[in-house]
């Protein structure tokens, strides 16, 4: 069915969660207005006496229900849940049943981050309550064409990792601002915030993009993105840096934080303002790759772009946008939606999913896309 964003929805009271190392973010939504908004913060002391971030699931239950309590919200008010659901693995986009599979899967998935609590907590609560929990384009959506997976080193094949609900989330709208629906548009979108993520979505389907976790696409606020490999392999050898150095450099230190000691684009401009060259020269490379990529995935998508959406936190900065306006915005037109909407994503594809205007998919856990049958090269490397 289309994923339609329509002009009025009906003023369904969907609950909508993102859980993190330290906290759970937590909104219900009236319709598209959000009437509660809470960040609930665990005891870091109660977090650490947990193994493994799956035994955190009752203390973050009981936490986030009493942070529900204290605001006069009951779980008996809400018409359905939907949130950031991790550990499911690679699926095709869109809105899924959470039911009793999601939950042994992504608890027994082998991910040790906070993120697989998502589908637990929120079928907990359709349980006590017996309306429908949902996981709306869940972070790992995998809906990549054959072709754009294939890299030059045997073996090792490119994945979807980036800010799915979130694009999706913003194409969507975009569609809805030329009157049509989102698989009847193509976009390229570019999720700048702490990882930066552009893909092309064509009729409805991410078919290419960078891979975010694993380190490719353009550097970011605090991740290396692209470099040269053999100079990478030369430091990993030189007996001088251990992995979890190297790894970080890749997904926590690089990027910005790296090159001009902050993430903060806010802090960098200050810098610039005051004549500071290096800043300006590294802040620059990262708003030049970025319009590289969107040029890259317009030949993806053969030319034939609708529009080309910037989003994320550092898109609310007018110059990165001109900057890439300026260098992209011949192949069509460009919008900043600028900041985070997967809490108002998971809250409308919660709403879409209760009105019919798209499908509801049962959960079975196999993968969308598990790797090449390819006799003779390299087994499939995991990172």
């Amino acid at each position: 069915m289309r994923q339609r964003r329509e002009e009025h929805f009906m003023a369904y009271r969907i609950l909508t969660l993102s859980p993190g190392s330290t906290s759970t973010k937590v909104a219900v939504f009236e319709g598209e207005e959000p009437v509660f908004k809470a960040n609930v913060r665990h005891d870091p002391a109660e977090l650490a006496s947990f193994d493994h971030a799956k035994d955190q699931l009752q203390y973050r239950i009981d936490t986030i229900e009493r942070e529900l309590a204290a605001a006069n919200v009951t779980l008996d008010s809400i018409d359905a849940f939907s949130g950031y659901c991790g550990g499911m693995g690679p699926t095709v986009g869109g809105i899924f049943a959470i039911d009793q599979t999601v939950c042994d899967h992504v608890l027994n998935c082998g991910m040790n981050h906070p993120a697989i609590l998502g589908a637990p907590i929120l079928y907990s609560f359709a349980q006590k309550t017996g309306k429908p929990a949902f996981a709306v384009n869940q972070p790992d959506t995998d809906e990549l064409d054959d072709v754009a997976r294939i890299t030059g080193y045997p073996g090792v094949y490119r994945k979807s990792h980036v800010h799915c609900l979130n694009q999706k989330e913003c194409a969507i709208r975009y569609a809805a601002s030329l009157g049509k629906a989102y698989d009847e548009i193509n976009v390229i979108v570019a999720h700048v915030g702490g990882g930066l993520s552009v893909a092309a979505h064509r009729k409805g389907r991410m078919v290419d993009t960078n891979d975010v976790l694993e380190g490719s696409g353009p550097f970011a606020p605090n991740r290396s993105g692209d470099v040269p490999l053999k100079p990478v392999v030369a430091l990993a050898f030189s007996g001088e840096h251990d992995k979890k150095e190297i790894m970080n450099v890749i997904g926590k230190t690089g990027g910005l934080l790296g090159l001009v000691g902050t993430d903060d684009a806010i802090a960098i401009n200050r810098r610039i303002d005051e004549g500071d060259a290096w800043a300006k020269v590294v802040y620059e490379a990262m708003a030049y790759q970025t319009a590289k990529a969107i040029g890259a995935f317009a030949a993806t998508l053969k030319g034939k772009v609708d529009g080309i959406i910037l989003t994320g936190g550092v898109s609310n900065d007018k110059g990165f946008v001109a900057y890439i306006e300026e260098r992209v915005g011949w192949i069509a037109p460009v919008v900043a939606y600028g900041g985070d909407f997967e809490m108002e994503g998971s809250a409308s594809g919660a709403v879409r999913a209760l009105e019919g205007t798209e499908e509801v998919m049962t959960y079975t856990g196999i993968p969308s896309w598990d790797g090449f049958d390819m006799p003779g090269a390299f087994a499939d490397v995991e990172a």
